[in-house]
């Protein structure tokens, strides 16, 4: 799925009638507009894989090794995001899934960088919450400064390695642990520098700008007129599109195909010849 002047477009009619607000903290801003992931991947070079007609959207990375289905559920809480990678030769497989009040601009985080890593020795997830001011119980937890999302690290049965997991919950009887809001989970063997892009753009006190009377923007969360203008907000995606197609270009150029076996054998008899 090429991302074409249509697409660009629609995403542009979509805000330029909405009049955005500063809403924070982004555990409760809702999910926002799902186009900030699926542009990004279509700008890297991602292909639709599923019936254009169909309501699930099904993106598969240039190499195939890769693929992210969006899938609108009936309930906000089932998961709608599916990220999975397949095994190869030199690494485990591994698969991420949200549910349908993620904050599309955190997952965007995520995938941004798996297209275009830019994080060589990403800080440590926990360590990189409790820089934010988020609650460190133990070396494996931390909650956001309102008590409602909690990151933890994961040990459980029929797991080789532990797993990240992030949920955010409604306050009950005082105590942060009624229905859930929106949760992600990621599978053992997922790089650990994707998860830190994710929980780093979580913990982020910038704000997210979402459209006033926005109904999915939870009641706790705090939500002011912005100082950015409609097109302010086009702007900043069409901007950060273009930004994140040349870089995965750049990573494309810089991957080396592997030499051929056969043509590399004869060559070097030739040499010794």
């Amino acid at each position: 799925m090429p991302l074409t002047e249509r697409l660009t477009a629609a995403f542009a009619d979509t805000h330029a009638w909405q009049i955005p607000y500063d809403t924070s903290p982004r555990h409760l801003a809702g999910p926002g507009d799902p186009r900030h992931v699926t542009h990004g991947l279509a700008a890297a070079g991602w292909r639709t894989v599923s019936d254009r007609l169909g309501a699930d959207i099904v993106l598969r990375s240039p190499d195939y090794r890769y693929r992210l289905q969006h899938t609108p559920a009936a309930h906000s809480t089932s998961r709608w995001w599916y990220l999975q990678a397949d095994t190869t030769d030199t690494a485990f497989g591994w698969h991420a899934n949200l549910s349908g009040l993620a904050p599309a601009e955190v997952i965007a985080s995520l995938t941004d960088t798996l297209v275009s890593p830019t994080i060589v020795d990403p800080p440590g997830i926990i360590s990189t919450l409790e820089s934010a001011g988020w609650r460190v119980s133990d070396p494996a937890t931390a909650a956001s400064p309102d008590g409602m999302c909690r990151v933890e690290l994961r040990n459980q049965e029929f797991h080789d390695t532990p797993h990240w997991h992030v949920e955010t919950r409604e306050p009950r009887s005082g105590h942060y642990d009624g229905p859930r809001i929106w949760n992600a989970w990621f599978s053992d063997y997922m790089p650990e520098y994707l998860v830190a892009a994710f929980v780093t753009a979580l913990a982020d006190p910038a704000p997210l700008h979402r459209a006033m009377f926005d109904s999915t923007v939870h009641y706790g969360a705090a939500s002011t007129p912005s100082a950015l203008t409609p097109e302010d907000v086009v702007k900043a995606h069409a901007t950060r599109i273009t930004s994140l197609h040349r870089a995965a270009r750049a990573t494309r150029r810089q991957k080396k195909p592997a030499a051929d076996p056969v043509k590399t054998g004869t060559a070097r008899a030739a040499a010794r010849r």
